[in-house]
């Protein structure tokens, strides 16, 4: 087992570090510079010493290097690493340019589960590596012994990447407030309750499924429908018609391309998109700002 140095205690590394001694790894130090930092640490990694930045890594065989985004750079540049050690980020975005010069092999990896505090279990999570084909054994090790797999893309992807999963899981949330606002604006009193069985019926089928498993009125082809709801969403004063009027567009597309909508009936549905674009809100459909 190898032995891990945390450099930083937020939640995403709190969390993976408390896996990694879970699996048996031994955890030779973590930093911690915030009260708030160093309760999550006696929190989840009781035991684990809280020391300097170059002492845990002048003990660990592997460094993770847990910062936010924007600081993985600067933080790496001033530990100690040597050409005998690894040095790690959780970053999505980020490839291995932040770790350019550095004596250590640098590994980018990145487990698509999101970190809301506390333990998160790992098993089946799916962690995206970047690494040269020295480190393959070791990442495999680590990911492995969380119950984990692993996949590897490369390094001028991993924005695009990151791009596919910010897509889906971040611009899920927004689309689903927005939803619940629809019905809460509508009188539905228990807004969540109602669309809870639909998304999570929908969210399953997809996966499985993929476009195939798209219902509803563009599937069918119900022009008068979309435009029903256009002119609903366009009086809040927001940006779901917006939003709306986009997701139709790319769903028509998609449709159109999968055979299940005639080109007829495609142009229809763009005529209609065309015509109820939202702008700022605030504005009316002439697109004059109310004064």
């Amino acid at each position: 087992m190898e032995r891990i140095g945390l450099i930083g205690a937020g939640r995403a590394g709190t969390a993976v570090g408390a896996a990694l001694a879970a699996a048996g790894h031994r955890l030779v130090g973590v930093t911690a510079r915030s009260d708030a930092s160093r309760d999550r640490v006696a929190q989840l990694l009781p035991g684990v010493p809280v020391l300097t930045a170059d002492e845990v890594t002048q003990r660990a065989d592997v460094v993770l290097v847990a910062v936010p985004d924007d600081l993985i750079h600067d933080v790496a540049q001033t530990l100690p690493l040597t050409s005998a050690q690894y040095v790690v980020h959780l970053s999505g975005a980020h490839g291995l340019n932040p770790f350019k010069g550095l004596q250590a092999i640098p590994v980018a990896l990145h487990p698509s589960m999101t970190f809301p505090g506390g333990l998160v279990p790992l098993d089946d999570v799916m962690f995206t590596a970047t690494a040269p084909d020295a480190a393959r054994p070791v990442v495999e090790g680590l990911v492995k012994s969380l119950g984990a797999q692993v996949q590897w893309v490369a390094d001028e992807q991993r924005a695009r990447y990151h791009a596919g999963l910010a897509h889906g899981a971040n611009h899920l949330t927004t689309l689903v407030c927005q939803a619940i606002g629809v019905l809460r604006e509508a009188g539905v009193a228990d807004p969540v309750a109602t669309l809870q069985p639909l998304l999570a019926a929908t969210l399953d089928n997809t996966l499985r499924s993929g476009h195939h498993a798209l219902t509803g009125p563009i599937a069918r082809g119900d022009v008068d429908t979309v435009a029903a709801h256009l002119t609903a969403l366009q009086v809040l004063r927001d940006r779901t018609a917006t939003t709306y009027a986009e997701l139709a567009r790319a769903t028509v597309e998609m449709v159109e391309a999968d055979g299940r909508l005639d080109a007829a009936t495609a142009r229809r549905f763009f005529e209609v998109l065309d015509g109820h674009r939202a702008g700022v809100p605030g504005q009316d459909r002439t697109g004059e700002t109310p004064r």
